[in-house]
């Protein structure tokens, strides 16, 4: 028996999510063991993250209903974390929002096994469907009521379509990150985007 297993044993039948982060984190470890092999997103099953993680399945099918699911947790340990939004004002938390992304950018680029998995990813309709359901949306959301909030103090104009406006933030710094595999990404970047969109965006004054 692995020592993962003996610890996840020790803490008796846990119900849902993992009580051990030792055996989740061995897990994960696992499938991004296989995907630096090379190993391609639609070969890694759940018997091949078992024999390397040192698990059995059903320790895996106690954490995660099948691969799809653990995929997207694998994506989520190499994501950067969820921004703590500043709150002072609707700039500092768009910027704090769009800072994520930007150091996405910068992971996939210098990673190569993160770049293979994102690009991997897409090609499995399942996989992309359950990132975007628990990563993306949560995300957009989060900008959403950012800026209905900058549309309630007085930030914004409120003549805004706020879902154009989103993609209008959010778009630029994905051109960057995707379609320009060599966009200068610097530190200032996030900045410079919401900057740029709010000058045309803010209410007219007296």
């Amino acid at each position: 028996m692995s020592l993962a297993e003996s610890q996840d044993r020790q803490e008796g039948p846990p119900r849902g999510r993992p009580r051990s982060e030792a055996v989740e984190r061995s897990i994960i470890e696992g499938v991004m063991k296989l995907l630096e092999e090379g190993v391609p997103l639609g070969e890694v099953s759940i018997e091949r993250v078992a024999r390397t993680a040192g698990v059995g399945k059903a320790t895996i099918y106690r954490r995660w209903s099948g691969k799809e699911a653990l995929f997207v947790d694998v994506l989520r340990t190499a994501e950067p974390p969820d921004p703590e939004l500043p709150g002072t004002s609707m700039r500092a938390d768009l910027i704090a929002l769009l800072e994520p992304l930007r150091q996405r950018g910068v992971a996939t680029r210098t990673s190569l096994i993160l770049h293979n998995v994102y690009a991997q990813m897409k090609s499995s309709p399942k996989v992309w469907e359950a990132y975007h359901t628990t990563v993306i949306e949560p995300r957009r959301l989060s900008t959403l009521e950012v800026l209905r909030r900058g549309q309630r103090d007085g930030e914004l104009r409120d003549d805004i379509d706020i879902d154009l406006l989103n993609d209008m933030f959010v778009g630029p710094m994905l051109v960057r990150t995707v379609l320009r595999p060599h966009g200068e990404l610097p530190e200032d970047l996030a900045g410079r985007i919401v900057d740029a969109a709010l000058e045309g965006l803010r209410p007219a004054r007296p």
